[in-house]
């Protein structure tokens, strides 16, 4: 029985010194059918482990509705990390961060009446050693002692960032072992005293996550974790991109002096991230520290191996440093060879805003109440006769709103603006479509409400008799009339084999893009994503469909698709 411990100094492996060097893939951000490949790539860095977040919230979206298949299939993931001779690490949560939606916490959950988010809360511990348990059910029997590859279990994620309910990790370890774990548990925060203080217990295993300054790091993650093996197990080697901002970029050079640091003191790393994928469809997160920021659909995160799957400068440089102390393999993969280049025309096949329906409550109902998971809800209100124009202010728009009067548009209203208030002109309708760019998932904005919030007057009068009308984009089509304004345009393409592609969004305004029902994700005519990745997968021989859903404008009725990424990065 192959056995993985720690010591007073090292992580065992047989009893015998084992440094981990790992690499995170996210496999809900990654097609399934690139699982094997990522892998592989990774491991031709030098990798011997690869680590994984589980997101609660790809599992089970829906109260009671389970689902471990497809992207989903967690032991397949975990199955094919065996065959590749690696190890895993599995971090489970519940809450991951991650810049993913809800910090992977179900919307089922954070709404809940009187629930206590991340704390030993009767409502929320059932609801979470529930998970747990089927979580379990797929990484016990496939830990190492078992004749698996599992090596390490986290227990929550950067807790002492958030809290200090030692009762809540003491539960969660509980329902851990109880369900049959048995390698070493480990808590993850920055090195920060009072987070690691916070963060962990004595029983578990201390690591860090930080990305410079890693002999600092190091000796203050000592001064809390006096024996045993140093780690970090998140070495930020990149950084996320938000809509609005630069792309994130940090330089090979410097990231892999870091590493070097980190792997000659001894300490075991995994690399945050070795490639990161992306936010396919509306799972991407959000941060809010006073401004409300929403993560771009492109995860690449600079990372050493690129969002389409292949090598960059890092994965090199990174693979130079790992070689001075472990093996490496001879093969690396090739660089990223050119997308194919084409256009295809759309037709624009006019307004998709479904027409309102559902009952009318006094205030808008928010997308909890109505139990939508999408990304576009539909508000409509009679308006009282006045003489125009008048100010419409609402309490809180979460998170863009279009607003319209008797069917023109009169303005926009962003969060991230701050904006709550315009004029409008006198009307008989008023309709606001309200988008939710990403739920925030850091901190104790997890599992705000989504819509319209608090009150809306008119002129310093309530507004009531709402419809609210969940827009379902799986079955969304186009009116017909032709319109180049907010419009679902369509278009059809040849392809002699499935390809990976880059999608160029630069002719378009705010919207989402499916090929063959594939859900890209989102684009916005802002910085700093210009292109969507389309995984090969999602791809045929032959015919191909492209939709495009336009939320604004769009200036040209074509979809060009291009020989490479362009993710924000300056000019060369």
């Amino acid at each position: 029985m192959t056995t993985f411990s720690i010591g007073e100094t090292d992580f065992l492996l047989d009893g015998k010194p084992h440094q981990v060097i790992s690499g995170t893939l996210h496999y809900f951000r990654i097609h399934p059918e690139h699982w094997a490949d990522r892998i592989r790539t990774a491991k031709a860095m030098g990798l011997n482990t690869i680590e994984t977040y589980v997101a609660w919230n790809a599992h089970e979206p829906v109260r009671g509705e389970w689902d471990a298949t497809g992207w989903n299939d967690l032991g397949r993931f975990l199955d094919l990390i065996a065959e590749e001779g690696l190890h895993a690490i599995v971090r489970p949560g519940p809450y991951i961060c991650a810049e993913w939606h809800n910090g992977g916490l179900p919307v089922w959950l954070t709404s809940t009446p009187g629930i206590g988010i991340r704390r030993s809360e009767p409502q929320f511990m059932e609801a979470v050693s529930q998970y747990l348990r089927r979580v379990y059910d797929i990484v016990a029997p496939r830990q190492i002692d078992r004749g698996g590859n599992v090596v390490l279990v986290q227990i929550e994620n950067e807790y002492g960032a958030y809290g200090s309910d030692k009762d809540y990790l003491r539960e969660l370890v509980r329902v851990t072992k109880d369900a049959g774990i048995t390698v070493p548990l480990t808590t993850v925060d920055q090195p920060m005293p009072w987070m690691l203080e916070a963060g962990s217990l004595p029983e578990l295993h201390l690591t860090g996550s930080f990305g410079s300054r890693s002999e600092d790091r190091l000796a203050t993650l000592r001064e809390h974790q006096s024996t045993g093996p140093l780690m970090c197990s998140e070495f930020w080697d990149g950084w996320f991109d938000w809509w609005g901002s630069i792309h994130h970029t940090t330089d090979p050079a410097a990231s892999a002096h870091d590493l070097d640091v980190l792997l000659a003191a001894g300490a075991s790393v995994n690399i945050y991230m070795v490639h990161g994928g992306t936010n396919f469809g509306t799972t991407n997160g959000a941060n809010d520290k006073g401004r409300y920021d929403p993560i771009v659909t492109s995860y690449d995160y600079d990372a050493p191996i690129d969002e389409s799957g292949h090598p960059t400068a890092k994965f090199h440089a990174f693979r130079e440093v790992i070689a001075k102390y472990a093996p490496v393999p001879d093969l690396v993969p090739e660089p990223r060879p050119d997308a194919p280049v084409f256009e295809v025309a759309l037709s624009g096949e006019g307004e998709w805003m479904p027409a309102s329906t559902g009952p009318v409550s006094p205030t808008p109902a928010t997308f909890e109440q109505l139990a939508h998971l999408g990304p576009l809800v539909r508000y409509d209100v009679d308006l009282p006769a006045f003489s125009g124009p008048a100010a419409v202010v609402f309490d809180e728009v979460r998170d863009l709103a279009w607003v319209h009067v008797d069917g023109t548009p009169v303005g926009r209203l962003s969060r991230a603006l701050h904006e709550r208030a315009l004029t409008i002109p006198a009307g008989s309708r008023l309709t606001v479509l309200v988008e939710d760019q990403g739920r925030v998932n850091y901190a104790d904005r997890l599992g705000e409400a989504k819509g319209l919030i608090g009150a809306i007057t008119l002129n310093g009068e309530p507004l009531t008799g709402w419809t609210a009308t969940p827009i379902d984009l799986d079955t969304v089509e186009g009116a017909g009339t032709g319109s180049m304004g907010r419009a679902f345009l369509r278009g059809s393409f040849d392809l002699d084999a499935p390809a990976d592609l880059f999608l160029d969004t630069t002719g378009w305004g705010k919207g989402f893009a499916f090929v063959n029902g594939f859900f890209l994700g989102r684009y916005w005519n802002t910085v700093p994503q210009n292109t969507l990745y389309v995984p090969g997968p999602a791809t045929r021989a032959g015919a191909n469909e492209i939709v495009v859903l336009e939320l604004e404008h769009a200036v040209e009725p074509v979809a060009r698709f291009v020989a490479a990424p362009s993710l924000g990065q300056l000019e060369e």
